[in-house]
């Protein structure tokens, strides 16, 4: 199923539907899957997106009141306005879909608005005039990740700017044992379902579906032993992994062409129910 057929599918999961989607130990000796650093945001980058993010050339937003499965040119003028503050909305199709909703998700904890679907004055004045994420290590190296476990949102800093924003959702923090098949025989694996904090660096990855013993990854780019950034069908509001970071399908989509082996990656904060 391609990324454009999932718009229904993660409109409908995003919003809490917990999956089976789980983190796995890295394999005896597994090897990076090589890529082209050469097309890092080549695949996703429009000259907008390129630049600094929060331009400081003034806009004037449609300001009409939009909900989750709204069509048109406000919808339009949502997407593009998102991507270019480095935001992942999808397809600028002008249509308000699952993609969309998870870029507005990450945009609006960025600026302090408590997530909803619903596209209202708020939100389009801080479209006018947005922040940009906090900066969990300001002493970090130019290309890094910076997971921020208390707004559940992720960025990427490619040669010293914030080159791409994403919600995610953490590890739940509810410890879990769980009786599988793994390896030709029934295994029980209990863990405490966190994400720890500290600085990682990226190792090995997998490209699409990966099959752990705690479900399926897809893409995804290991930073912490078996705990990776990867994309899943549900990426909730709350932290629902296993203590991997889930991202939007899209956003996994093209993060491996983007972040390249060995590049720091920061996990800080804890997120408060």
């Amino acid at each position: 199923m391609g990324i454009g057929q999932r718009g229904l599918a993660v409109a409908l999961l995003a919003t809490g539907a917990l999956l089976a989607s789980g983190c796995a130990q890295a394999a005896t000796g597994a090897q990076p899957v090589a890529r082209p650093l050469a097309a890092q945001a080549q695949a996703w980058a429009t000259p907008a997106a390129a630049g600094a993010i929060g331009a400081a050339d003034p806009v004037a937003a449609p300001r009409k009141t939009l909900k989750l499965g709204a069509k048109g040119a406000a919808v339009k003028w949502l997407q593009t306005r998102l991507k270019e503050l480095g935001y992942m909305p999808g397809k600028v199709d002008g249509r308000y879909g699952g993609t969309t909703l998870m870029a507005v998700w990450a945009f609006q904890k960025v600026n302090g608005i408590k997530p909803t679907s619903t596209i209202g004055k708020r939100t389009w004045a801080a479209l006018e005039s947005p922040r940009t994420p906090s900066v969990l290590v300001p002493k970090g190296k130019p290309t890094r990740v910076e997971v921020n476990l208390t707004r559940q949102i992720m960025v990427l800093y490619v040669d010293g700017r914030q080159k791409l924003i994403s919600h995610v959702s953490s590890g739940s923090g509810i410890p879990y044992c769980e009786t599988t098949v793994w390896q030709g025989k029934s295994q029980r694996f209990c863990g405490s379902a966190r994400t720890p904090t500290g600085d990682y660096k990226t190792t090995w990855r997998r490209d699409g579906w990966h099959k752990s013993y705690l479900g399926q990854l897809y893409n995804p780019i290991f930073f912490n032993g078996g705990i990776a950034l990867h994309g899943a069908l549900s990426v909730p509001l709350y932290p629902a992994s296993h203590g991997c970071v889930r991202l939007p399908m899209n956003v996994a989509e093209v993060l491996p062409d983007m972040l390249g082996t060995g590049v720091p990656v920061h996990v800080r904060g804890k997120f408060k129910r």
